[in-house]
């Protein structure tokens, strides 16, 4: 089995296709998960600098937006296309044009249905495509709702990527990163609308009411509600001394943070995923985050850790301490099996693999 994944997305920064590799690590494991499979794979990737890599047994081809991808997939001519992507349509069309009989999988990536006027173009990129991969089967209803997928569309359910995360010793990585409490809640993502800090709060600070030396430790990088998030810290004494913001920090460093914590905690309202998410499986942290689609699948529907409904402090506090009064190896080892099972390189890798037999299969 021969796979070309192909993603139509240029870097906005230019940066040299090492240096990709380096930065865009979904990139890499998406590929690598393929591989371990046993599939042979080749990445096709729009970039300004023309010029091929191998990597790990896997080949990567970067393209200029104005190359010929058409060309380079006829001779590459490998059996299934994986296109990253669900608002790359024109290309789609092209694609299916360029190599006919080769079934052609979309991958999302946090797409939403895009407006009445532009669902003609779309819906002709998902008809030439003969399936479609989600997190979460619930994220393809609104695609259906609109109109979007044809009968004949084949639904998947893969992760967009997995983790090289791993579990590590709790004591050595507090006593690296300084931090302490009883529990420690770690928070990985962005200060906005949509992962709603505030909420995070506000549950913390009703918890600490029963859990008096719980703390919470920040990461984050874009940050537009950081002066409403410091206020409601200061203003709240169950709050003031507990909540650490570190920032930005290096992606090596969350892992530790990870290894660190007793729980991870989220409030996003929507994800395509959940990288985080996934990566504090793969570290064996159990996870208190919200019940959206692609949450409820990452963790089984809640089968370890503890999903709560959005916006809902007193949900989450009730979650928290439901997970705060769980034997703490036995929830850590729970959170690492269910990565094992169903996250992992192996894993994903199988979900590619039987995605694809079963794309040709239908196409032949």
């Amino acid at each position: 089995m021969h796979a070309a994944q192909i993603s139509f997305f240029t870097d906005p920064e230019g940066r040299e296709p090492a240096e990709l590799l380096r930065d865009w690590p979904t990139l890499v494991d998406a590929a690598e998960c393929a591989s371990r499979a046993g599939v042979r794979v080749s990445v096709i990737q729009a970039s300004p600098h023309a010029q091929a890599l191998e990597r790990a047994d896997v080949n990567y081809h970067f393209v200029p937006p104005a190359g010929d991808v058409g060309a380079l997939v006829r001779r590459l001519a490998p059996d299934v296309l994986h296109v990253h992507g669900l608002h790359f349509a024109r290309d789609v069309v092209s694609l299916a044009a360029a190599a006919p009989g080769v079934p052609i999988l979309l991958q999302d990536h946090a797409s939403r249905p895009p407006r009445p006027w532009r669902r003609a173009a779309w819906r002709r990129g998902f008809a030439a495509a003969s399936g479609i991969a989600f997190c979460a089967l619930d994220q393809a209803r609104p695609f259906a709702a609109a109109g979007l997928l044809s009968p004949h569309t084949q639904v998947y359910e893969i992760p967009e990527s997995t983790s090289r995360f791993e579990p590590g010793g709790q004591g050595l990585a507090r006593r690296s990163s300084g931090l302490s409490g009883d529990p420690l809640l770690l928070w990985v993502g962005h200060l906005d609308a949509n992962k709603d800090p505030l909420t995070v709060l506000e549950g913390v600070s009703r918890a600490a009411r029963v859990l008096p030396r719980l703390e919470l430790c920040c990461c984050y990088g874009a940050a537009p509600l950081l002066r409403a998030v410091r206020r409601r810290i200061e203003e709240d004494p169950f709050l003031r001394g507990r909540v650490h913001l570190l920032g930005r920090v290096p992606h090596s460093q969350v892992e530790q943070l990870m290894r660190a914590a007793d729980m991870f905690v989220s409030a996003s309202h929507r994800e395509g995923s959940g990288y985080s998410l996934i990566e504090s499986l793969a570290c064996g942290l159990p996870p208190v985050v919200t019940d959206i689609p692609s949450f409820r699948s990452l963790t089984g529907a809640g089968s370890v850790g503890a999903l709560w409904p959005c916006g809902e402090a007193a949900a989450l506090c009730d979650a928290l301490l439901s997970v705060a009064a769980q034997p703490r190896e036995q929830a850590r080892a729970a959170a690492r099996a269910r990565f094992e099972g169903e996250l992992s390189f192996a894993a994903v890798g199988r979900k590619l693999a039987s995605a694809y037999q079963d794309l040709v299969a239908d196409h032949a």
